[in-house]
Order: structure tokens, then sequence, then C-alpha cells
């Protein structure tokens, strides 16, 4: 009798499937803002079709720019150092949180982010016609979120060559580009920095107080 041994062979997995969720949350802020800069520039879209303006919201108008401005940015440079820290912070978060959660937790950190953008705009009576694009808001929800679960965690901030503890960090960064939107003409999103700063600290308390004993062993990890 012949017996017929079949001998197992691994399968190649694709390389889009080895990507992890932040990777690809990465890959659709660059493609869609590829996309919506060719479809602005050809003047197809308006930019108040993209992004994110307080007299649009308070008139009813582009509601959707809640969700588009987080994929929109200002520049290649704006684009660049958003991803470049969302490459370093998310992947962190991803592994703590997990896919599922760091999708939402990503995607509402960068919702409340505009929200506090729009609402703080009719309460300090700032400008209405500003517009608000980029990832920063919901990175800072991510660096918010890391204050509480990993807040020794060192993490180099802008051109600062000397590691700080992120618990410092995260206040700091948010003092210092109020500073420099103070003193220059430069647009920066303080109020939505804030809000998704806010929203990161929120969620890290619940979790603190919800996974007491997981979230004192991820402390000490990185401690």
């Amino acid at each position: 009798m012949v017996r017929v041994y079949r001998i197992p062979v691994k399968k190649k997995k694709k390389f889009f499937g080895n990507l992890s969720l932040n990777i690809w949350i990465i890959l659709i802020n660059v493609l869609l803002f590829l996309v919506f800069s060719i479809l602005i520039s050809s003047k197809i879209l308006s930019l108040d079709s993209i992004a994110l303006q307080p007299a649009n919201i308070f008139a009813g108008k582009y509601l959707w720019t809640f969700i588009t401005s987080m994929f929109m940015h200002a520049g290649v440079f704006h684009l660049f150092v958003n991803m470049l820290s969302l490459f370093f912070i998310g992947s962190l978060v991803e592994k703590i949180l997990g896919k599922k959660r760091y999708l939402w937790f990503y995607l509402i950190s960068g919702l409340i982010a505009g929200l506090f953008f729009v609402i703080c705009s009719l309460i300090f009576t700032a400008d209405f016609n500003a517009y608000a694009v980029g990832a920063s808001g919901a990175l800072f929800g991510l660096v918010g979120l890391l204050v509480f679960l990993t807040p020794n965690l060192p993490v180099y901030v802008m051109f600062i060559p000397i590691p700080i503890k992120i618990k410092y960090a995260a206040i700091g960064l948010l003092v210092v580009l109020w500073i420099i939107s103070a003193t220059t003409s430069l647009g920066i999103g303080n109020t939505a920095h804030l809000g998704g700063l806010i929203a990161g600290l929120i969620y890290g308390i619940y979790l603190r107080r919800r996974y007491p004993n997981k979230v004192r062993a991820i402390s000490k990890h990185f401690s």
C-alpha cells in the first residue's frame, strides 16, 4: 500500500495584510491629502467642503468636514510632521488598545478636537472663517491617553535632542505651540489640540479606573 504524505506549505502573507492599522491610517492620510489637494487645485471641490470652518458649521453646512478635515493637511511639511509623530505614538497606542479600540479612539479624539475648535470659536468670539485641518487633534488624543497609561515614557519633542517624559511633554508641547501661534503668523489649531488632549486624558482616567492592574503593569513597563 502506497501512502501519500502531504507536505504542509506555508502560505505567504500578502504585504498589505502585514500592515498594522496605524500604518493604514497613515497611508489613508497621505492618499487623501493628495486626492483632496488635486481636487481643490482643479476647482472640482472647494476648501469649504474639506476643511472644518465654524461659520459653515453654525450655518448647518458641510457637517461632514468634522471627518474630512482630519485627513487633510495644510501642506507637505504639516503632513510629514503629523505622520511621523503618528508613526511612533500611534503604533504604541495600537499595541496597548488593540486595533478596534484604537480605531474608534483615534476617530473620536479627532471628532472631539474638531468640536472643541468650533465651540471655542463661539465662546471666545474668534474668527468664524478660520479653517482647521490635520490629524494633530487626534494625535493629541493619543498623547493625552499615554499621559495616564505611560506617564514616564521618554519622547522627543520637536527638535529638542533630549528625551522628555510624556507627562511633561504633553503640556509643554501645547504651551510651545500656543506661544508660536501668538508670536508668529502661523495658523495653529490650539483649541483643537486642547480638545484632543482632553479627550485622551478622559479616556486614560476611565481605563485606569476600569483596569487598574493592567494600567499599573503598562505604566511600570515603560518607567
